[in-house]
């Protein structure tokens, strides 16, 4: 019972911090700029975020609800809570997963009331949080560079964010079932690489592509400014 308040309190104060900064506005339409005759003649484009955020409601429910839709001899849950972050932002990840969760428990009849609510707790925000952290932390170390980004935030940031949580929830009494701890954290380790490999694909051609797909990207920050210094420094 304690353990349920304290992850229904965790929810609801990441939902709380994260209403707080209007996440919405993320995905209110942009105008193009250029002169134009009248504010009428502005032409108006949908924000590029509909995309990742439809893409991650139509499909990451069905990959949580996967283990409990039918019987598997290792209970294992893909989470992609650090791809949403990546692409959507912390704010706006935050509902986004916890609408996720809710549509999984719709999906499948073995995700129902405290089981959901350990699904969005522990598959989503927490994972979500700590990637949202370590970005944070790896932007005051080592700055704004493409393969600290990729490589430190996108793909090893999965992996540590998505383990910490899993080892946090072993913790606080959810093994897998029918294996013992020991092999849990193994099977927690592979599966956070899996999930790490995953997101590191897709945010590379992301940044190559549709960088606007990206929320936590930007061209100015991570490629601009370094050809910039890069000019200061041979001049």
């Amino acid at each position: 019972m304690l353990q349920a308040l304290l992850e229904a309190a965790f929810a609801l104060v990441a939902l709380g911090v994260a209403l707080s900064m209007r996440p919405w506005r993320l995905l209110v339409d942009r105008t193009l700029p250029g002169r134009y005759a009248t504010p009428q003649d502005v032409p108006r484009i949908a924000s590029p975020l509909w995309t990742p955020l439809l893409a991650t409601l139509v499909i990451l429910p069905w990959l949580w609800a996967m283990p409990t839709l039918h019987k598997m001899p290792l209970q294992l849950q893909w989470s992609g809570a650090c791809l949403v972050v990546l692409t959507l932002g912390w704010p706006l990840a935050m509902p986004t997963l916890a609408l996720v969760g809710v549509i999984a428990c719709l999906l499948s009849p073995g995700l129902a009331g405290h089981e959901a609510l350990r699904l969005i707790v522990w598959h989503g925000m927490l994972p979500a949080t700590l990637g949202m952290l370590w970005g944070v932390l790896l932007r005051q170390w080592l700055g704004t560079k493409v393969f600290v980004y990729l490589f430190g935030r996108c793909f090893m940031g999965t992996v540590f964010s998505l383990f910490a949580a899993s080892v946090l929830a072993s913790a606080t009494g959810q093994p897998l079932p029918g294996v013992n701890e020991d092999l849990s954290h193994i099977a927690h380790w592979l599966m956070a690489w899996g999930d790490a490999v995953v997101t590191g694909m897709i945010c590379s051609v992301c940044v190559a592509y549709r960088p606007d797909w990206l929320a936590t990207w930007s061209d100015r920050l991570y490629l601009y400014e370094q050809v910039a210094e890069k000019h200061d420094r041979s001049a």
